[in-house]
């Protein structure tokens, strides 16, 4: 399950490329911040949770932007997904 976390972070960076240049720096950082203040959870804690919210603000970070989340993030989705049952 923390490999899921993993890969989460790599895609939510692949998504933040996405974005206008003058956003980028702001959304990399703050997405590495989170990753950083939760990645003590372990398996017992609620990892997919966490997972499905880190889907749910990119999808809107995405669209805040005019970006197709739902083709965007798909990816992601499927990662946070499945986070619940590695």
């Amino acid at each position: 399950m923390a490999n899921a976390g993993l890969r989460a972070y790599r895609e939510v960076l692949r998504l933040v490329r996405r974005l206008p240049a003058d956003a980028r720096p702001y959304y990399a950082k703050y997405a590495r911040e989170n990753f950083v203040n939760y990645r003590h959870l372990s398996a017992d804690d609620d990892l997919a949770g966490l997972l499905r919210r880190a889907h749910d603000h990119s999808a809107w970070v995405l669209s805040k932007y005019s970006i197709d989340a739902a083709e965007a993030a798909g990816r992601l989705k499927e990662i946070c997904g499945e986070g619940g049952a590695e």
